[in-house]
């Protein structure tokens, strides 16, 4: 009888976490997709995106994107409010299983660290154990829901006239000229990339969340069980700051993720050279290339679009989180 209602325990948790999971990916994709569709089309740029730098390396063709304002009204002017929401559908399919997944494999895993599953024990682990259930839960996820962020930044690389009129016609062409496994491009960067990525999102969260418990408990004149529980704003904060630096110190490696994305496939000639296929040997013949070629500042393309994304996005999608996941537990306990 304990056993059996250990094990509804353990799926009731294991539903709540899912589908929190699912509900705040979603929430913050669609809030920041604009964002995102801006920082994609700066990835996959191979011409340099300030004057300074077509002067200093020779390079007379002028690029299509030079700051992240004159990209918003060129987008806004050339494809309407609804460029801003390219390739948004598959962006959905992707980070619904993607989040789901993530915050169920890093729920399982704290249990496992901690020995408890109650989420309100997993904040006194150490940060070692904060990191590294952040990075496993982010490779589960990346693995589980790939093709779609594959999909996804295609749709957005896009601009008009489109190459692809539909999610539909991107992966069919995706079969027929690079098979199953160019469904993958791009998956060894994405793994080494979201092992720090995540790891230190979450990690550096939890370290937040620690900080504002503490600083709540000396802000506090009694000692009441107040003290240990979280704004929503301080919660949003938390986020922000995790989300910052997670996305400055891993944006090299989502660029080089970009470029193997797209590589091989057409792309209009206004936005731009296209990425040959086999641009790139390998994720380092990458980094090497854009940083001959372009500069250190083609490893941080679209990093302003990126970084102003990031922050809202880390905030929304814990704090949707955090109160989905109480919401449903009142519900279901």
């Amino acid at each position: 009888m304990v056993m059996e209602e250990e094990e509804t325990s353990q799926w009731k948790q294991a539903m709540i976490n899912s589908t929190s999971g699912a509900i705040s990916g979603a929430i913050s994709r669609t809030v920041t997709s604009p964002l995102d569709v801006i920082k994609i089309r700066f990835q996959v740029q191979l011409e340099p995106t300030s004057s300074w730098n077509s002067l200093s390396r020779d390079l007379s063709k002028p690029s299509k994107y030079t700051g992240m304002f004159q990209a918003t009204k060129d987008i806004f002017r050339e494809e309407g409010i609804r460029g801003f929401w390219r390739g948004n559908v598959p962006a959905l399919l992707m980070v619904m299983p993607y989040t789901a997944i993530q915050f169920t494999v890093l729920h399982k895993f704290k249990t496992i660290a901690s020995g408890s599953s109650k989420t309100e024990n997993h904040i006194n682990l150490s940060p070692y154990l904060s990191y590294i259930s952040g990075a496993v839960a982010g490779c589960a996820a990346t693995v589980g829901s790939y093709p779609f962020d594959l999909l996804r930044t295609i749709l957005a690389s896009q601009g008009e006239p489109k190459v692809y009129p539909n999610m539909r016609s991107a992966f069919i062409d995706i079969l027929r000229n690079r098979g199953f496994q160019g469904l993958y491009s791009g998956l060894s960067p994405t793994l080494v990339e979201i092992v720090p990525y995540a790891g230190l999102q979450f990690g550096t969260y939890d370290t937040f969340k620690r900080w504002a418990m503490a600083w709540n408990h000396v802000q506090s004149s009694t000692n009441t069980a107040a003290e240990e529980s979280l704004s929503s704003f301080q919660l949003f904060l938390c986020g922000l700051a995790a989300g910052t630096c997670a996305k400055l110190v891993c944006h090299p490696l989502d660029v080089v993720k970009k470029r193997f994305q797209i590589e091989g496939l057409q792309r209009h000639p206004r936005y731009g050279a296209r990425v040959e296929h086999r641009a790139y040997r390998n994720m380092f013949d990458g980094l090497r290339r854009i940083l001959q070629m372009e500069g250190w500042a083609g490893l941080y393309k679209g990093i302003v679009p990126s970084t102003v994304k990031a922050a809202p996005a880390g905030a929304v999608t814990f704090v949707a989180y955090e109160l989905t996941s109480d919401w449903l537990e009142s519900i279901l306990t």
